[in-house]
C-alpha cells in the first residue's frame, strides 16, 4: 500500500475515526475480482466474502459500483451469500450494476433496473459489420441488456484493436445516441447521462454520508473519482484508492492510495476495518 503524500496519509486516519459514517465504494473487476480474458469467468477474491462482512461492521454501508449488470456482478462474486451474512448482523450490501443504472441490495433481493436505450438495439444489429469492416471480427462481444461491450484482450494485438475501434464505435454509437466506456482492452457502448460518479452522488445522499472511500482501476472509474473529490470541496471525508495495473495507469495519478491488485485491495480493507474498531473501541 502507498499513500501518494502526507495528505493522504491524513486522509485515510480521518475516515479511520469517521468509518461509521463513511460509504466504501468498490469497483468489481479488478478490484473484488482480478481481470481476465473470459468477462463470465471472473470471481472475487477468495478473500473477499470475509473481508467485506467484517468491513460492513465498521461503515455505513459497502456498494459495489460496477459496469457489469448488476445480476451479473452477483452471481460472480457470489454476493447474495455475502450480503445474507451482512444482512444478518443488520447492514447493508448494495449493488449498483451498468454504471448505477442498476441496483440490488441484499436487504431486498431483486434487481431494478430500466428498459434497455433506444437505439441500442439497432447498433448491436450493425455491430458485427462494423467489426468486419474494420478487419477485427474475432473481437469478443458481451451483451449486457443496458449496453453491448467490445472486448479485444483474446486478440493478436489488442491495444492496436482498441485504438483501431474507438474512433469508429464512437461515430457510430452517436448516430444511436449512444456513447462509449472505454477501458482495459474493451470498449462498451451505453445511454449516456449515468455513470459511477453519479452512482456516488446518488448514495451519499441516500445514505446521508459523511465520508466516502472509493476504489476503482479503470477509466470507467474516473468519474466516481471526480464526485468523491467534489465531495471533499463540500466539506466531506473522502479517500481515492487506485487497485494499480500496468494496462491502465492514469487513475493512480488521481488517488490518494494505490495497491497493488485485488491483493492489495483485501490488504487496504482489512487494514482499514482493523484499524476503524480500534478507533470505535476508544
Amino acid at each position: 500500500m502507498e499513500f501518494r503524500s502526507a495528505l493522504a496519509e491524513k486522509r485515510y486516519a480521518e475516515l479511520v475515526d469517521d468509518a461509521p459514517q463513511a460509504v466504501v465504494g468498490l469497483d468489481f473487476d479488478g478490484v473484488l475480482s482480478p481481470i481476465v480474458d473470459e468477462p463470465d469467468e471472473a470471481h472475487i477474491h477468495p478473500d473477499a466474502p470475509d473481508v467485506l462482512v467484517d468491513l460492513a461492521e465498521q461503515v455505513r454501508a459497502v456498494a459495489v459500483v460496477t459496469g457489469r449488470p448488476a445480476r451479473q456482478a452477483v452471481a460472480l462474486g457470489d454476493l447474495d451469500s455475502v450480503g445474507n451474512r451482512i444482512a444478518e448482523r443488520g447492514h447493508d450490501l448494495i449493488v449498483l450494476g451498468q454504471y448505477g443504472n442498476e441496483r440490488w441490495t441484499a436487504k431486498d433481493r431483486r434487481v431494478l433496473s430500466p428498459r434497455p436505450p433506444k437505439g441500442l438495439a439497432a447498433f448491436m444489429i450493425e455491430l458485427p459489420d462494423i467489426l468486419r469492416a474494420e478487419g477485427l471480427a474475432d473481437a469478443h462481444l458481451e451483451e449486457k441488456g443496458l449496453a453491448v461491450a467490445v472486448h479485444t484482450r483474446r486478440m493478436a494485438d489488442p491495444v492496436g484493436a482498441l485504438a483501431t475501434l474507438e474512433p469508429v464505435l464512437r461515430v457510430k454509437a452517436a448516430k444511436h445516441g449512444l456513447v462509449l466506456e472505454p477501458g482495459r482492452l474493451v470498449i462498451e457502448v451505453r445511454a449516456p447521462g449515468m455513470h459511477k460518479g453519479e452512482a456516488v452522488r446518488l448514495l451519499q445522499r441516500e445514505l446521508r454520508a459523511d465520508a466516502f472511500v472509493f476504489i476503482g482501476d479503470d477509466l470507467g472509474d474516473i468519474e466516481a473519482f471526480r464526485a468523491v473529490k467534489e465531495l471533499r470541496q463540500r466539506g466531506m471525508l473522502g479517500l481515492l484508492v487506485c487497485s494499480a495495473s500496468v494496462e491502465q495507469p492514469v487513475l493512480a495519478e488521481m488517488a490518494d492510495v494505490v495497491v497493488g491488485g485485488p491483493d492489495g485491495v483485501m490488504e487496504l480493507l482489512r487494514g482499514f476495518t482493523a484499524d476503524a474498531a480500534r478507533a470505535r473501541a476508544h
